[in-house]
């Protein structure tokens, strides 16, 4: 049967129109503009309550009427309504179940670098440069209140067709929740792992500075990223404290082959394992556990430990500890990592047993009252400026192993940097920083005056903008 809505919808709302006239002209007359002696018989009052109760259900019917109305498609005369059909080989691609019932969400985040340095160093290898930093889109899917999915598809520096061959494309992470209780939840995918709390938390629009620790970069090796399963949640053992914790196991450190080190120029990086792939069937263990006693403090200990040769003899321990200190407007922030390594060696090669390093930073958060009147559009509530201060230090080498025949480790690296960003939203950053760096020379040239390794600076500028979408 066809319905002409608009006629139904124009001859209600006419009715109503008049009704409600005669409820406004009653209502004059009950408040003094007729004599209420008029109005008082037993059989007006009774008239009067039925229009009212037909008024209601004429305003009942006109809201659903409308309801239904904007759910209809208009179709033009003779057109079958669209539909998704499971059957035939072209329509295949849509026979998925969230094509007919949406679940997902894409965002994601972006960010743009420009340093300019007076020499290269560690985590420069340009010093001066622009560079397209990194294009990160997430994927997060509800499939259903207890089944949560997520992704992030990592391009880095342009992508594969990066013509220095420093670009990549790679997922970032990729797991499947399995929500049980707050206390016990299930994990499994490609996880990041839970040491420190950097690797969890890299994003470059919540960081504060453009370079990433030094610690969550080369002992801790971020983007850290393995295939892996295990549980998470959170516990609340007093009335405002609450303690978080993560354990998976995972697929472990990696190395190639049995006839190559770990060195000291990468740190841990080149140590991550194949994601994929197992390199000995042995499985490694990586767990972190934060507590927090109230709000804006929080301190937690992570750790991992699996062996990373091609016959699981020889084993990488790694520790950390990291904080959150929060008061007001100023924040303080850092991260300490130590890792051993057993039997860093192969013929006479010898690679470091020991690495560790730290950094310490500490945030202040301000809004001048001024700029807000002076540009009310462009500095509102949503918008702050951060000061930042940043001390970095690692050592790759901390037992000296890789010492040359003339002296000096090479890999030990200071940092200083002074930073200030602008939020306009805070989703959004636009970052200034200045660093000041003091190195080991990247070949380790020693001096023929003091057989000491020389020492470089690669100080300089970077700013950077990043933003989620």
């Amino acid at each position: 049967m066809n319905c002409n809505y608009d006629l139904i919808a124009k001859k209600h709302k006419e009715e109503f129109m008049r009704r409600l006239a005669i409820i406004g002209a009653l209502s004059v007359c009950l408040l003094g503009g007729a004599p209420l002696a008029a109005m008082a018989d037993e059989k007006t009052e009774k008239a009067l309550e039925e229009r009212i109760q037909k008024l209601e259900k004429m305003v009942e019917v006109l809201t659903k009427h409308e309801a239904a109305e904007a759910k209809v498609k208009v179709t033009k005369e003779g057109e079958k309504p669209l539909s998704v059909a499971t059957t035939g080989s072209g329509k295949l691609i849509y026979a998925k179940p969230f094509v007919s019932a949406p679940k997902a969400t894409l965002g994601g985040y972006m960010d743009f670098e420009a340093n300019f340095l007076t020499d290269q160093q560690l985590t420069r290898s340009r010093a001066t440069n622009f560079d397209q930093a990194r294009f990160i889109p997430f994927i997060y899917g509800d499939v259903t209140d207890r089944i949560k999915v997520a992704a992030e598809i990592e391009f880095e520096h342009g992508g594969k067709d990066n013509p220095k061959a420093e670009g990549e494309i790679k997922i970032e992470f990729a797991t499947m929740d399995y929500l049980i209780t707050e206390p016990l939840n299930f994990r499994a995918g490609l996880l990041l792992m839970p040491v420190g709390k950097f690797n969890l938390l890299h994003d470059s629009p919540l960081n504060d500075l453009t370079d990433r620790p030094l610690v969550s970069r080369l002992i801790i090796p971020s983007t850290w990223t393995e295939a892996g399963a295990g549980f998470y949640g959170t516990l609340y053992p007093g009335r405002v404290s609450k303690l978080d914790y993560e354990l998976y196991a995972f697929n472990g450190f990696g190395r190639e082959a049995a006839a190559t080190t770990i060195g000291v120029g990468d740190g841990l990086r080149k140590a991550r394992g194949f994601q994929k792939t197992d390199n000995n069937n042995n499985k490694g263990v990586v767990g972190r556990v934060a507590f927090s006693p109230f709000l804006g403090v929080e301190v937690a200990g992570s750790a991992a430990r699996s062996a990373y040769d091609p016959n699981a003899e020889k084993n990488i321990a790694l520790w950390a500890i990291d904080w959150t200190l929060q008061k007001g407007p100023f924040e303080v922030i850092g991260e300490s990592a130590w890792a051993r390594i057993e039997d860093n060696f192969s013929g006479a090669t010898i690679g470091p047993a020991g690495m560790r390093g730290y950094y310490i930073q500490g945030n202040y958060h301000f809004l001048p009252d001024f700029l807000k009147k002076w540009a009310p559009t462009h500095f509102t509530d949503a918008s702050t400026f951060t000061a930042v201060i940043r001390w970095d230090n690692i050592d790759t080498d901390t037992d000296n192993r890789t010492l040359t025949a003339t002296g000096g480790n090479t890999r030990e690296l200071q940092r200083l940097t002074l930073g200030l960003n602008f939020r306009p939203i805070e989703d959004t950053v636009f970052k200034f920083d200045y660093q000041f760096n003091s190195q080991l020379n990247t070949n380790n040239v020693s001096t023929s005056v003091t057989g000491e390794s020389v020492r470089i600076d690669g100080n300089g500028f970077l700013f950077s903008v990043a933003t989620y979408f």
